[in-house]
């Protein structure tokens, strides 16, 4: 946690406060439902996942926001295992998955000149995952055979949102890990 503050003061202080722009993109609730898999930490799984995910982005300098977040991906698996007291044979086990961290967005609008019906950005996500696997019973093998990691979550994006109206619009967000697509709610702009 400590390492996640200093982070995000040194990425605050590469900005340097200037004022808002007549656009704030901040006190916005993003909710998104997205696939991935999380390539670095569970590369192992080998297919996409359903990931659901909540942020909430915070202004912070010109064109620059904070973002809290939480995802929730869940899957199950199986591991081909057996010793001499046990038959080989394939053991299902049920991992949960649920990364916490802090988003920083840079929106390019103003360099792009996009209209006010559009937002786009680049981004990154640091923070951390909580894993809690669950092994069918009669499994004595190694719990932890697929743990290939720390619990270090880092995810880098490129988004775009596109405004129906003052308090709500639809986001894209490719990322490195998962991509997302859902509602952005703006509560107090």
């Amino acid at each position: 946690m400590k390492k996640l503050i200093i982070l995000s003061l040194i990425a605050i202080s590469l900005f340097p406060f200037s004022g808002f722009a007549q656009e704030k993109y901040g006190n916005t609730l993003n909710l998104g439902l997205g696939i991935g898999g999380y390539s670095g930490y569970h590369s192992y799984v080998g297919r996409t996942l359903p990931v659901l995910h909540i942020n909430y982005e915070i202004d912070v300098v010109k064109n620059f926001t904070l973002a809290p977040f939480l995802s929730f991906y869940t899957y199950s698996n199986q591991y081909y295992w057996g010793n001499k007291n046990h038959p080989d044979r394939y053991y299902t086990y049920r991992e949960t998955v649920i990364p916490i961290g802090v988003k920083g967005s840079y929106y390019f609008d103003e360099l792009l000149g996009a209209n006010d019906k559009w937002d786009f950005y680049l981004a990154g996500s640091l923070g951390f995952a909580i894993v809690n696997t669950n092994w069918e019973n009669g499994y004595e093998g190694n719990r932890d055979y697929y743990r290939r990691g720390g619990s270090l979550y880092l995810d880098l994006h490129i988004g775009a949102e596109y405004h129906f109206n003052n308090r709500l619009g639809a986001f894209l967000d490719l990322s490195t890990g998962v991509s997302t697509i859902g509602l952005a709610f703006h509560l107090g702009n």
